[in-house]
């Protein structure tokens, strides 16, 4: 869960980016409302999907507004001043529709914080409750954009969440280590990861990522597993992340199948972990993300197979991805408090793919690795 302080933290360098004549802001993205208030709608349960807003005012009160049954939802308390809960559903009587429901309640609350100015989050904003903030006093804004620039910048509490992902993560890859060989399907190896994983976890949480064999004919596969039986000389490339508290990791790791390992795919393997270090050295706040990958694909491009054929990694935290981009055309700049991933790959016609990753925080003295997985065939 993500801290009082965090929270506090994250809305006080809000009101340091946003203009002086601004008094409050409506937050409507629920990734949002989550960073700033540590509220978020458990997935797992019957509100799931569910919409609420928060009003935050630079006076420091937070104002939650939402029906009764997604209050009851949240997956932990929310680090707020006031919640405005509607009943929408109460065993008794008819349901009224419920996004008409948030819409009165923020009618009622914008008008208690009279001409003052304020700023909505339009991205994620309903049309339909446009009318509830239809004054002169509010203004239109890209707020999203802005709130997106200071999610770079990880609170200790959103660290502290990721490391619990990325300890979870760890658990299903080393499952992944005793169950992956011949005759074993895709789904089954998903089933054993996702078991481990949450077991680790000690609740639920969410489990997505790409969980494919791989062969000559085929280097390169992703997706959600499939029935297909794991065959000897395939290797199965595990890139998966845990989802807990809407925050992630991003791990990956590839297995061979069976006892015998083809020489080409042992190189393969080598010279993508020799990627992964040299991507590790240019992981610096300050240094531009392109020159992060070109570290990466050069390293790939000294046994003549080429280089990436996709991103040498990226940003991590409350979306997937996030920035920075490390890729060629990238105008992305690594900067302090960043989560990123080094992912470098090779897929190979005829010999078959390789991909290793591990996760970073980039500090003022340079990276700390925050993924502990076993990089091993």
């Amino acid at each position: 869960m993500l801290t009082r302080e965090g929270c506090l933290s994250r809305r006080e360098r809000l009101w340091r980016t946003l203009p002086e004549q601004v008094a409050w802001v409506l937050v409507t993205d629920p990734r949002h409302i989550h960073y700033f208030s540590n509220f978020w709608i458990d997935p797992f349960s019957f509100s799931s999907g569910a919409r609420a807003f928060l009003i935050l005012e630079r006076a420091g009160r937070a104002t939650l507004l939402c029906d009764n049954l997604a209050f009851r939802s949240a997956s932990s308390p929310p680090v707020i001043d006031k919640e405005m809960v509607g009943t929408w559903y109460d065993h008794n009587h008819s349901i009224v529709n419920r996004d008409q429901m948030l819409e009165e309640l923020l009618s009622r609350a914008v008008e208690s914080l009279g001409t003052n100015r304020g700023l909505v989050e339009e991205a994620v904003f309903p049309l339909a409750a446009l009318k509830s903030v239809n004054n002169p006093s509010v203004s239109r804004f890209d707020l999203g954009t802005v709130i997106r620039s200071l999610r770079r910048r990880k609170e200790p509490d959103e660290v502290a969440l990721i490391k619990k992902c990325l300890r979870a993560a760890e658990a299903g890859h080393k499952r992944a280590r005793q169950v992956i060989g011949p005759g074993v399907s895709e789904f089954d190896v998903y089933l054993e990861v996702q078991k481990a994983s949450l077991q680790l976890a000690g609740r639920p949480a969410i489990v997505y990522g790409d969980f494919r064999a791989v062969n000559a004919a085929r280097p390169k596969l992703g997706g959600l597993p499939t029935n297909y039986t794991l065959q000897e000389g395939d290797s199965f490339i595990l890139d998966f992340s845990v989802v807990m508290g809407g925050y992630r990791g991003d791990t990956t790791n590839t297995i061979c199948v069976g006892v015998k390992q083809d020489p080409v795919v042992v190189e393969l393997f080598e010279v993508c972990r020799s990627a992964l270090r040299k991507g590790e050295q240019t992981l610096l706040s300050g240094v531009m993300a392109s020159r992060v990958y070109a570290g990466v694909t050069a390293e790939l491009e000294t046994i003549g197979y080429g280089g990436l054929v996709h991103h040498a990694g990226h940003g991590i935290g409350l979306a997937h991805p996030e920035p920075p981009i490390l890729a060629a055309e990238s105008k992305d700049q690594l900067q302090e408090g960043d989560i990123v991933t080094l992912e470098p790959g090779l897929y190979v016609e005829g010999i078959g793919g390789i991909r290793l990753e591990h996760n970073y925080l980039i500090t003022a003295e340079g990276c700390q690795r925050l993924s502990q997985h076993a990089l091993a065939l």
